[in-house]
């Protein structure tokens, strides 16, 4: 899942659209929780700044390091080695710990690179894997954010987390739909 954005997320938007999930999660009875590395903690923070998001939010893990991703979430050493921290593998083996550890109905993972450095040519600054576990749908989303004006490291913190949001506000009011 690749989605391309060309312009800065501005904090009022980006603030909607997190107390939509969080009035989406509370109208489907779900759980969140979030393992996140190149973003902080930051999507843990704006879920917990919308008014009652306590109903909602389970868990909140800042897995920055690779010894944390390996031994709280249970990413392996050798998948680190051979597909490097910045994947699409780690993200995935990131939500399944997260999953397994939370319970969560909506686990979200993030391991990126936010600069200004770290990057490499094959893993260029604001190459960023969210992975996803919604309902039990698992998949990992890559947001292109090359196309940012802004490529400062807070700007694709917080492009990383509106793709999130976005993500899972899709998937959400899409089995609303459904029901």
């Amino acid at each position: 899942m690749n989605n391309s954005y060309n312009n800065e997320y501005l904090p009022f938007n980006l603030d909607k659209m997190v107390t939509n999930v969080v009035k989406l999660l509370k109208q489907n009875g779900l759980t969140v929780s979030t393992a996140e590395s190149c973003t902080g903690g930051l999507i843990s923070e704006l879920i917990t700044s919308v008014p009652g998001a306590s109903s909602v939010f389970e868990l909140g893990l800042c897995t920055y390091s690779e010894r944390i991703k390996n031994e709280f979430l249970g990413v392996p050493e050798s998948e680190i080695k051979k597909y490097g921290v910045v994947s699409n593998r780690v993200a995935l083996s990131m939500v399944r710990g997260l999953k397994s550890r939370s319970g969560a109905d909506v686990c979200i993972s993030v391991t990126g690179i936010a600069g200004p450095d770290g990057g490499t040519e094959e893993t260029p600054v604001g190459t960023v894997y969210i992975g996803f576990d919604i309902m039990g749908m698992q998949f990992v989303g890559l947001p292109n954010l090359s196309g940012l004006a802004d490529k400062s490291r807070r700007n694709i913190r917080y492009a990383s987390a509106a793709f999130a949001f976005e993500t899972i506000e899709k998937a959400l009011m899409g089995a609303n739909r459904s029901k």
